[in-house]
């Protein structure tokens, strides 16, 4: 068993699992509380998702949007991070048992483990359309982003030159929008002198969307705007079509009664989402009820009924009770940070012997951004976008940059890019063997 003390004094052990916004922001919140905290993740360093398109189109370094766990939270006495893969949990003798054998025990528990992609019931597609979830998704994106532009540049043959040169994106939500602009910029000037025997303008970019506009959670005259913007941009945008089948370079894809065949060397999917595997185990251990998507339904505050010291938060949480349709949360980073906050709140007002009211999302708005000086900014009671919009998109994204020396660093980054139209990472660091 691993000794997860840190003070005998201190009756109240909480264990955090995972290490994303909703388990760093609860921890950081239990920093002063007059508890232990042990944070457990399987990587040493906390993710900036929002940012790993520009680490998949090269214009940022993985470095730039992570952050390592202990550096972040050293400061915290009482505070342990640990790195390790939980496996199971205990909830009749509160233990968590990790991957390599070790337990360890907790009062509380916060499970914040996130989700991953979901190619609903076609996982034999994972392999050949990539998603965007970790530094190594991101580093494999980017690999073939640019080797698709390496190898066209030695093809002879037109048609093989051209599959080269097409990039179809499978889902038109914020990650597809987000990464279809980037690559549409990377492609349309950034490359552009870059190369002697192809015309990098020539790259055609699809992006596949099933429902009857991009980005749907968004207000129709944004979601309107926004692929105004990537047509602009060059991005081909094809609404209510669906994926029936994805081959080595091939995308056979359905519109209303039309099939259609896409020939294409570089597939990206953007689309769907499920639960990290902890969300199985949570469901047999205290029968807790999932959704499709593997996400487990919670209570007002956050617990796992009958478990009213576990709390699911993040991504991986259903929380059904805000709105009377009862439709869950968004699975973004501002729900996990408010999450990760409300229950570190809950903890320390339950050790006073006080409770708090049930948890209530705050939306303070949703933003996403297309390219150059073009994003889309919904705030409820303002929506607006081109360049103010950009605007607000890079101070948000800067400002919720764990670390400062990232947020400088990024800054800097971006300053350079918009004036010199060059993304500086366009490294190709992991080739196939």
């Amino acid at each position: 068993m691993v000794n997860a003390a840190i003070d005998n004094q201190s009756p109240e052990h909480v264990v955090i699992i995972g290490g994303g916004f909703g388990g760093l922001y609860a921890a950081q919140a239990l920093g002063r509380a007059s508890v232990q905290v042990t944070l457990i993740d399987k990587r040493n360093f906390h993710l900036f998702q929002p940012l790993l398109y520009q680490v998949a189109t090269g214009g940022l370094s993985p470095g730039d949007i992570a952050s390592p766990l202990r550096a972040v939270l050293k400061r915290q006495k009482n505070t342990q991070v640990l790195m390790g893969e939980v496996i199971d949990i205990n909830p009749q003798d509160r233990l968590i048992k990790l991957q390599d054998g070790n337990t360890i025990e907790y009062d509380t528990l916060i499970v914040a483990t996130g989700v991953s992609h979901h190619y609903f019931g076609n996982d034999q597609w994972a392999e050949k359309a990539p998603g965007l979830k970790t530094i190594e998704d991101a580093l494999e994106m980017r690999r073939r982003i640019l080797s698709a532009f390496e190898v066209a540049e030695k093809e002879a043959d037109s048609d093989q030159r051209r599959a080269w040169l097409t990039f179809v994106i499978v889902g038109g939500g914020p990650t597809g929008v987000e990464l279809a602009g980037a690559l549409a910029e990377l492609a349309h000037s950034t490359l552009k002198q870059d190369f002697r025997h192809i015309d990098t303008a020539e790259t055609k970019i699809i992006l596949l969307e099933g429902m009857d506009r991009v980005l749907p959670p968004y207000p129709p005259q944004l979601s309107a705007e926004a692929q105004a913007e990537l047509e602009h941009l060059g991005v081909q945008v094809q609404t209510k079509t669906l994926v029936t089948n994805i081959d080595e370079d091939q995308v056979t894809i359905k519109s209303g009664d039309r099939t259609e065949q896409i020939t294409a060397k570089t597939i990206l999917w953007a689309a769907g989402m499920k639960a990290s595997p902890i969300g199985e185990v949570m469901a047999k251990v205290t029968e807790a009820t999932c959704d499709r998507a593997g996400r487990v339904i919670v209570n007002p505050d956050l617990t796992v009924p009958g478990h009213t010291n576990i709390f699911v938060i993040g991504d991986l949480a259903n929380f059904p009770h805000q709105y009377d349709d009862g439709k869950p949360l968004p699975g973004v980073a501002p729900v996990a940070m408010q999450e990760g906050q409300y229950v570190a709140n809950l903890i320390q007002k339950r050790l006073k012997g006080e409770t708090l009211p049930q948890f209530h999302y705050t939306d303070y708005g949703s933003l996403a951004v297309i390219g150059r000086n073009a994003a889309v900014v919904n705030l409820g009671f303002v929506k607006f976008s081109g360049f103010l919009a950009w605007l607000t998109w890079i101070f948000v994204h800067i400002f919720f940059l764990i670390e400062f020396d990232n947020k400088i660093i990024v800054m800097v980054q971006w300053a350079w890019g918009y004036f010199t139209r060059n993304r500086g990472t366009r490294l190709i660091t992991n080739p196939e063997e």
